[in-house]
């Protein structure tokens, strides 16, 4: 930096006519191995334009160094081609820093998004919808909690270690969530796939306020497992069309109809289209299936984000503990958020609002 200056103004006290003239100093930094060393940065002003100006060797040192957002993005991106000790070298080659340092640097980056993600206030968002669904990394399921708010922004909002059968641990994320002011009185439509330890947590957690939708893709790939391969398709189409019925008489009369045929053949089939066939007809008998369907009726909402949760992360060959998963769960949560699409139709969420207050029988309030 100092020659930079000498070439630009001359040495000090020099006289010439250089178009720069030294200009002081302003505090700075250069991060120097695993350490921030403070210095003081020369200026020089610009005689012809009238200006200070910083110098073209600070900002290139400034360029090179690691960003926590840089470096959590660059191994996370890579992970879905690489396993992480390689990506570790390839990215400690590309910043200048040693494997160990890059490590540490991601631990520390990854600590602080998992306490940022687990404090987060939900209180400045308006939540309509909420979607679980459990994901595996490796043998260990992570359950996840998905906020749709009213303007159709879908925001990750915890997770937990666990079985979707479990309802406790679930009830226990769910009563997390109200901790950090997430607000459902306005009433929640809640989307899962069928498991009963998600339904029994929602009922115990939220009460009255909740609408629950049963997965519709789940209840038919479970009806149609029961039967032989010959006639899979065809009843998974005619439970796909009742589905799509969007009047609820006509669609709980089109599945009522199926499960006449099933009986017939097979029982078991029959009882698993029995089994909560009620709840996947929720949106239905909102009467909203036409403006909302698409992004409701099904938890692919959440099965997107499982994706892509799955292309950061499941190439990590080893955890070595439950709070590694964490770190990385979180930042890679964090991570996806910020390219999550609005929910299809999202305009219409607000006759989504009044249809469950009306269903729900709850007063109908002024939404801040």
């Amino acid at each position: 930096m100092e020659d930079e200056v000498h070439q630009k103004a001359g040495y000090k006290y020099a006289h010439g006519s250089h178009l720069y003239s030294r200009w002081g100093s302003n505090p700075g930094s250069i991060k120097i191995g695993d350490e921030r060393v403070k210095m003081e940065i020369p200026r020089l002003y610009n005689k012809e334009r009238k200006c200070t100006e910083g110098l073209e060797n600070y900002n290139k040192i400034k360029e090179t160094e690691i960003s926590p957002e840089k470096l959590m993005s660059k191994i996370l991106f890579g992970l879905s081609q690489k396993n992480y000790s390689e990506l570790a070298r390839t990215t400690a080659e590309s910043f200048g820093f040693s494997q160990s340092s890059i490590s540490r640097e991601f631990i520390e980056s990854s600590a602080k998004a998992l306490e940022e993600f687990e404090q987060r206030d939900l209180g400045e968002y308006d939540f309509i919808g909420l979607a679980i669904d459990g994901k595996y990394l490796r043998k260990n399921q992570i359950v996840i909690a998905l906020g749709i708010t009213t303007e159709g922004i879908k925001i990750p909002l915890g997770f937990i270690e666990t079985t979707t059968e479990n309802h406790l641990s679930i009830k226990g994320l769910l009563s997390n969530l109200i901790k950090r002011n997430f607000n459902f009185t306005e009433g929640i439509y809640v989307l899962i796939d069928g498991a009963t330890g998600l339904k029994k947590a929602v009922k115990e957690t939220f009460g009255k306020y909740a609408l629950i939708q049963r997965c519709t893709w789940h209840k038919r790939e479970n009806v149609v497992s029961y039967l032989p391969n010959e006639q899979q398709e065809h009843y998974r189409g005619k439970l796909q069309r009742a589905y799509l019925e969007p009047d609820y008489q006509t669609a709980k009369r089109k599945l009522y109809e199926i499960r006449i045929e099933l009986e017939k053949i097979n029982r078991s089939a029959a009882n698993s289209l029995d089994e909560g066939l009620e709840e996947t007809l929720t949106l239905h008998s909102l009467g909203l299936v036409e403006q909302l369907g698409k992004s409701l009726l099904t938890t692919n909402v959440i099965e997107n984000l499982n994706s892509q949760l799955a292309g950061y992360v499941g190439k990590v060959k080893n955890w070595s503990s439950s709070k590694m998963r964490a770190r990385w769960v979180a930042t890679s949560l964090m991570q996806i958020e910020q390219r999550m699409r609005r929910i299809n139709n999202y305009e219409k969420l607000n006759l989504l609002r009044s249809a469950i207050k009306s269903k729900l029988n709850l007063e109908q309030q002024r939404v801040a």
